[in-house]
């Protein structure tokens, strides 16, 4: 039987200076996808980085929003999830060019890239990392731009096959300093786990097969949703932005201005009153 998910569980080891995350995708997954007509391969990679997106998410210390991109000159133009401290999360992707059902190269498929992550607080100033994309799985990615920026040394699995996303991390806390032995032996039992039970045990049952020997305390769990936040009010206003002139040529051909949002596809009709 398959188990409702789209939730994530955040957790510590009382015996070892170690936090991890654990994030389960389905419906807001497929929600995000619905509609768009993405190859498998894109489709794959979306929910990895959702799954990657919800797991940062969790590790904001204020209200916000976070938000990866990764950008490329191959197949892919750019890839983005945006999502906030409750975790509503959305995205999207812009080919250049087809891509086939087995192209699923990481490298291939961005070319030379950069993953770009922007943290912007509700509250204070927003901050941006840039890091190299060019690796062969955007956990690499992920895991590079840690140990780059914060110098935390962290393990990230990703894996999602276009209906489940799900993703784990594990990440040193400072307090431990250079020793990492605790650290690897919580990684090799992490990595046993394989996509399948990701998918289809429930979070409390994922983390009593791999730590049932370790002492682990679990901070309860946040539910995970595909959130768009787009409104037909927000999309007036922005056309309120584009010239008098060029609203009024579409108004003169078509009769109406049609806006569709970039993320849930849904579409806003425009009379020259409501101009």
């Amino acid at each position: 039987m398959n188990y409702p998910t789209d939730q994530l569980y955040r957790y510590t080891f009382t015996e070892q200076d170690v936090r991890g995350e654990l994030v389960q995708l389905s419906s807001s997954y497929q929600r995000m996808l619905q509609g768009h007509d993405y190859p498998a391969p894109v489709q794959r990679l979306l929910g990895e980085l959702m799954a990657t997106t919800a797991l940062l998410s969790a590790t904001l210390k204020f209200e916000g929003h976070i938000n990866l991109q990764i950008q490329g000159d191959g197949p892919i133009n750019f890839i983005a999830v945006n999502g906030s401290h409750e975790q509503d999360l959305r995205g999207l992707a812009r080919l250049r060019e087809d891509i086939s059902d087995d192209q699923n190269d990481f490298r291939s498929l961005f070319g030379k890239a950069v993953m770009v992550i922007t943290i912007s607080p509700e509250q204070g100033e927003r901050y941006q990392g840039v890091v190299d994309a060019n690796a062969d799985s955007l956990a690499t990615v992920v895991e590079n731009y840690f140990a780059q920026s914060e110098q935390l040394h962290t393990r990230i699995w990703l894996h999602a096959d276009g209906e489940y996303a799900a993703g784990m991390m594990l990440q040193v806390l400072p307090s431990a300093g250079k020793d990492l032995t605790g650290f690897q032996h919580l990684e090799q039992l992490t990595a046993t786990m394989t996509a399948n039970e990701l998918y289809t045990l429930r979070g409390e049952e994922v983390l009593q097969r791999l730590y049932h020997q370790e002492q682990v305390e679990v901070y309860g769990m946040q539910r995970v949703d595909f959130h768009c936040g787009c409104s037909r009010e927000r999309t007036l206003a922005a056309l309120a932005t584009v010239p008098a002139e060029e609203i009024n040529d579409v108004l003169r051909e078509e009769g109406e201005v049609v806006m569709t949002c970039d993320y849930c596809l849904t579409e806003y009709r425009f009379t020259a009153d409501d101009m």
